[in-house]
């Protein structure tokens, strides 16, 4: 499991669509498994959980990702399962990194 937590000062909507872009052009093989909204007032939540397979070790991997919103401040969850390979070792070869980075990187190139 890879976990990645951030605060930061930003319009929720246009970071919402930043990340839904860089995950899904991330790769042809990731997928939006589904995902849930809500607001009240001027807070808001997202969450997004997707797939990806692994051609390296034969599985697939999820990413999590959570971004709440209360005006300009937002926070960003985003936690990478799975991408193991096997019933006792579970060996992911960084699935679960590389899903999370995906987000870390684009969170970096907003600050």
């Amino acid at each position: 499991m890879a976990k990645y937590e951030k605060k930061l000062i930003g319009n929720f909507q246009e970071i919402i669509n930043k990340l839904e872009n860089e995950i899904m052009n991330s790769g042809f093989s990731m997928n939006l498994v589904d995902e849930s909204n809500y607001s009240s007032g001027d807070s808001y939540i997202a969450v997004r959980v997707y797939d990806k397979y692994f051609m390296r070790n034969s599985s697939r991997a999820s990413l999590s990702l959570t971004v709440v919103g209360h005006g300009n401040d937002i926070f960003i969850s985003a936690i990478g399962a799975g991408g193991g390979q096997g019933v006792i070792f579970n060996f992911s070869l960084g699935a679960e990194d590389e899903l999370v980075d995906i987000v870390r990187y684009c969170i970096d190139e907003l600050e």
